[in-house]
């Protein structure tokens, strides 16, 4: 698979099927990984490997702490800007309503909504977790490298025949993170990812999010 075919084909799978991924395969994928681009060659991330029944209880123990908290704890940094101008504001809109159009969910629905927030915290039955910290001593460079660094992990692993969700929305589960895979407190969660095979059959994962044209990201000088 070329590179421009596994981003063309890369999605935010938001549903997996119950087929297993082995730690080879993620070691494989991780380690290849790390030939991304960081300043200085610092390298900024750490990311903690979660499946089995380590999984199962973080995600038991996130399950009863939505209970309490629906919209999770707090994070320990700003997922969104507080106040989000257009075009940015426009484009998150049109995300959330394409997705919830495919699922026929109405924006009166709440329940429903709150229900397929939820499946974040399940990692859409992916069989693997991946939970990406990086050191709290590091400034937007470094967070920048980090991002570089996820998306070769999410390109390889199309190239190996899985799918990905990146999953910031695990920031405001900070703690409970924290203390089951025992990360040292100099580290911050960023997010989580989940990994697996699509489940082909879901009609969620038929949602393709629109990218904005060349010509409004981009200024051409001296060609």
């Amino acid at each position: 698979m070329r590179v421009s075919q596994a981003i063309e084909k890369r999605i935010s799978c938001r549903a997996f099927s119950s087929k297993c991924v082995s730690l080879s395969q993620i070691k494989t994928i991780l380690e290849k990984a790390t030939r991304s681009p960081s300043g200085g060659n610092l390298q900024p991330w750490h990311l903690f490997a979660v499946s089995g029944n380590a999984l199962k209880n973080l995600l038991i123990e996130v399950e009863q702490e939505l209970k309490s908290f629906p919209k999770g704890h707090t994070a320990e940094y700003p997922v969104y800007p507080k106040e989000l101008a257009q075009p940015y504001k426009g484009r998150r809109f049109k995300c959330g309503e394409d997705l919830y159009s495919i699922l026929n969910i109405g924006r009166e629905q709440k329940e429903k909504r709150r229900e397929q927030f939820a499946r974040n915290f399940k990692l859409f039955d992916a069989p693997v977790g991946l939970f990406v910290f990086i050191d709290r001593n590091m400034g937007p460079p470094q967070w920048s490298d980090v991002g570089m660094y996820l998306q070769n992990i999410f390109l390889l692993a199309k190239e190996y025949g899985l799918d990905t969700c990146a999953l910031e929305s695990w920031a405001v589960f900070h703690q409970l993170v924290q203390k089951h895979v025992s990360a040292p407190k100099n580290l911050m969660l960023f997010c989580g990812i989940a990994v697996g095979y699509m489940d082909n059959n879901n009609r969620i994962n038929t949602l393709r999010t629109e990218r904005a044209s060349i010509e409004e990201i981009a200024d051409f000088i001296g060609f």
